[in-house]
């Protein structure tokens, strides 16, 4: 397999590329992808309980998307600005991204407004940092993520409606089973989700088993480098626990499978196995999943479509196969299946 970027490109008809979600999660077309037969075949997310086997085990990503995204002005000369929250110290202290026509200045004033445009809160540039995010702080008190549910909107990519948000988005852009806030992106595979699949799946004998990983702004950022060795990955911070291990490593002894939902499931679980063996872990990984890597901690996997030239499209590659997986996108466009964050999905075994 190549370590060439542009191995990783492929042209997709913008059409194609969802813009809103389904009315029913569970009705996303599910292109199956069968690594030992080298077959592709055509399901639908509904009917995942009898494409797995009694005693597999589905690994789910509970992380909630938080309202991340801001839009204000600055207080000084009323131009609009626009930032993306990242993470919040101990100290009350923001860290963010930044966007605005001009320079901003450490000690400006930012008015942050709702979705009616109503002036909310200010909130104070503190210090730009190397990398180009800011330190700020809001000018009242309050925790973080409670300020966020009165000014952010839901950070949707670029790709979907250049990023505005309807009322919709506000639990569709959310999986049904995220509880631990966090993440700046959906943990999209997530999305196609019910409670009464994930019980249909439980009756089957198929359980769901939670581990936690915060999608990081980086996310959706396409490689910038010509080869894979020269991209720096992001880091993520992804936990899993001595009680989800002890589970998982029974279904294997038993003969079931870990079918990881999404590519932050596949990282949370290879970033615990990375000695061989899956261990509880919690914290930072920068794991970057690329050839030649051999997989650990996953079976199978269920993901969406991704971007060309990202780092997920990487590792999704890398697991399922190089040319069978460029196969399956080709007959996935071929049949106009829906891209990306609110599109249809694939299920690789």
């Amino acid at each position: 397999m190549s370590n060439q970027l542009s191995d990783y490109d492929y042209e997709l008809p913008k059409r194609l590329i969802a813009q809103h979600p389904l009315q029913k999660r569970t009705d996303a077309r599910l292109l199956v992808v069968d690594r030992a037969t080298g077959s592709i075949a055509h399901h639908h997310v509904r009917d995942l309980a009898s494409l797995l086997r009694q005693g597999d085990s589905l690994v789910i990503n509970d992380t909630r998307v938080i309202p991340a995204r801001l839009v204000g002005f600055r207080v000084a000369t009323g131009g609009r600005w626009e930032g993306l929250f990242l993470s919040a110290d101990e100290g009350g202290n923001w860290r963010l991204l930044a966007k605005t026509r001009g320079k901003l200045q450490a000690g400006e004033s930012i008015a942050l407004t709702n979705e009616r445009l109503q002036e909310v809160f200010n909130l104070r540039l503190v210090l730009k940092e190397p990398g180009g995010s800011w330190i700020a702080r809001p000018e009242v008190a309050g925790a973080p993520f409670e300020l966020l549910e009165r000014v952010g909107r839901v950070p949707l990519p670029p790709y979907i409606r250049d990023g505005e948000m309807t009322d919709t988005d506000r639990e569709r852009y959310q999986t049904v089973f995220g509880e631990k806030p966090g993440a700046v992106a959906a943990p999209t595979a997530g999305l196609h989700f019910t409670p009464e699949l994930l019980a249909r799946l439980e009756s089957a004998g198929i359980p769901a088993v939670r581990v936690t990983l915060h999608v990081g702004q980086d996310t959706f950022r396409p490689v910038t480098s010509e080869t894979l060795d020269g991209h720096e990955m992001h880091s993520e911070w992804c936990e899993i626990t001595s009680e989800a291990v002890e589970r998982l490593r029974a279904a294997r002894a038993a003969g079931g499978r870990i079918v990881a939902v999404g590519t932050t499931s596949v990282r949370t679980l290879e970033s615990a196995a990375q000695g061989g063996e899956l261990r509880p872990f919690s914290g930072p990984t920068r794991l970057f999943i690329r050839p030649p890597y051999k997989f650990h901690a996953v079976d199978a996997m269920l993901t969406n479509f991704h971007l060309p030239r990202t780092t997920l499209l990487v590792l999704v590659r890398t697991f399922g196969g190089d040319d069978l997986l460029r196969q399956a996108y080709d007959e996935a466009i071929r049949e106009e299946y829906r891209f990306y964050s609110y599109g249809d999905a694939m299920l690789i075994l």
